[in-house]
């Protein structure tokens, strides 16, 4: 039976990535790799919206996440995170682990953090050297107004603002210079159609000078200071994922190709195709502030999660993602994030049709698949 993945990370690597990865491995200090590299350094800044530097790390987003917190903040600084789920608690430990001095605000799931408090959170820590916020919680499926945010902390703060994008990037629009982001990471199996392992981070020049300030820090692979001397050579300090910088170099050439703010409106359709699908279907959705890279659903009343993971990936061959943590078997997660088209989600919702059928929930049959073909066809 053939595999369809619908999970927001890893998402389908297509072929022509795949065949570029798997050409015969080439040295990474050598002219040809260099050559590449430095395509991909420029190419990312069309991706962030930049003219600031966007290293590229050898590990996970959440490596992207560590190095980022270890590079900027010293012990004893005050860090601001929003949890609005699993992802933006992830925040909180690091600060909690490389300064020891975290506010965590903690936001319900499903929703955002909203201006206003964010602005309370601001006013009563004054100090907070940085704000860590999440452009698309992965956990949720919920988005937040990062331009909104980013301006309110440059407008009453000093603090850096520091976003995870890892499933934002690609999927939601995004201008790091514009909206006076100072840092913002996503990682390669995300948005950039890519498998895991590697983590791209966007950094501003006030971000780059209290990085490349600091001294005695209690770090080496996962610096953002070393990265950054390296990157204004076009270089990496350490042995880079080479076949996967060659296949970001596809990727990115494919995003290029198909534009940017294409991309983006892609996503958004993709996405409320998606959620109507499931609304003609009976089911619930989740969040309330919903992102374009993947939707959570409630599990319909009476449905086991087991039953119904079963039927959809043994028998139907696709695989959803679980909940986490408190909604672990509760709520499933539909990604659209990356390499999909309109054909996927009709396959998605077919397969969520033949899923429910098959442990007797009880909905028209066709009638989510009906949903969003009308959705695309604008019916």
């Amino acid at each position: 039976m053939k595999k369809r993945l619908f999970t927001p990370g890893p998402t389908p690597v297509p072929e022509n990535v795949m065949l570029r990865m798997a050409a015969p491995i080439i040295h990474h200090r050598n002219p040809e790799f260099m050559e590449i590299l430095t395509r991909v350094h420029e190419d990312l800044k069309y991706l962030f919206r930049t003219t600031q530097p966007v290293v590229v790390l050898s590990c996970s987003g959440t490596g992207g996440m560590e190095a980022t917190i270890s590079s900027i903040f010293k012990s004893g600084d005050k860090v601001i995170t929003i949890n609005a789920g699993k992802f933006g608690e992830r925040w909180g430990e690091l600060a909690r682990t490389f300064t020891g001095n975290c506010v965590e605000e903690k936001v319900d799931w499903g929703t955002a953090i909203q201006p206003d408090r964010l602005l309370e959170l601001l006013k009563e820590h004054p100090d907070a050297k940085g704000v860590c916020l999440t452009h698309s919680e992965t956990s949720t499926g919920t988005a937040a107004d990062i331009q909104t945010l980013s301006a309110l902390i440059r407008e009453h703060s000093e603090a850096l603002v520091l976003v995870d994008g890892i499933t934002a990037v690609g999927a939601h629009e995004f201008h790091f210079d514009d909206w006076g982001v100072d840092i913002c990471i996503t990682g390669s199996q995300k948005g950039l159609m890519m498998p895991p392992g590697l983590a791209l981070v966007a950094i501003s020049e006030r971000a780059q000078d209290i990085i490349n300030g600091q001294s005695g820090k209690t770090q080496y692979y996962l610096s953002l200071k070393k990265a950054l001397k390296a990157h204004a050579g076009d270089d990496t300090p350490f042995t880079p994922a080479v076949s996967l910088v060659i296949g970001l170099d596809e990727a990115l050439q494919m995003i290029k190709e198909e534009g940017i703010e294409n991309i983006w409106k892609r996503h958004e359709s993709l996405a409320g195709a998606c959620r109507q699908g499931c609304n003609a279907l009976g089911m619930k959705l989740f969040s309330n502030s919903p992102s374009f890279a993947v939707t959570p659903v409630w599990l319909p009343e009476g449905v086991k999660w087991s039953a119904f993971n079963k039927a959809l990936k043994i028998n139907n061959g696709i695989t959803v993602a679980a909940g986490q943590d408190d909604y672990k078997d509760k709520i499933f997660r539909i990604a659209h994030l990356g390499f999909y088209d309109e054909l996927d989600m009709l396959t998605v919702i077919g397969g969520l049709e033949r899923a429910l059928s098959e442990i007797n929930f009880d909905f028209e049959i066709g009638v989510g698949v009906s949903a969003v073909q009308k959705a695309f066809l604008g019916k």
